[in-house]
């Protein structure tokens, strides 16, 4: 007589232990980091990665609070979007599933009337 071992069940992967940007997003974020800069507008910038959102916050000094945060949350992938733009008040200023779309809020800013 065999005694057959129950089969177990597949690994479930483990969730990341935090949420970060990838190389693409972040190419995306510092190029207009960049232009930002060269037109005067933000001066510093800070990086946070926590278990469920990254954030890129940007300064126009490094002591104030930050004028935007850049947010990534996987969680709300399949609802709002997993990116966002946040005002300095918390004010959510655009939401969605692509990172160049949703950043296009803060490009209108470098837009500027010539005298």
């Amino acid at each position: 007589m065999t005694v057959r071992m129950p089969t177990p069940f597949p690994q479930q992967p483990a969730a990341p232990a935090q949420v970060a940007f990838d190389r693409a997003e972040l190419s995306c974020i510092l190029a207009l980091y960049g232009k930002m800069v060269a037109a005067g507008e933000w001066r510093d910038y800070a990086m946070s990665f926590l278990r469920d959102v990254a954030v890129f916050s940007v300064f126009r000094r490094a002591t104030e609070h930050p004028l935007f945060r850049i947010e990534k949350r996987p969680a709300l992938r399949n609802r709002q979007g997993q990116y966002a733009v946040l005002g300095m008040d918390g004010q959510i200023l655009k939401r969605g599933q692509d990172l160049p779309t949703v950043l296009r809020v803060l490009e209108r800013k470098l837009i500027r009337p010539v005298d």
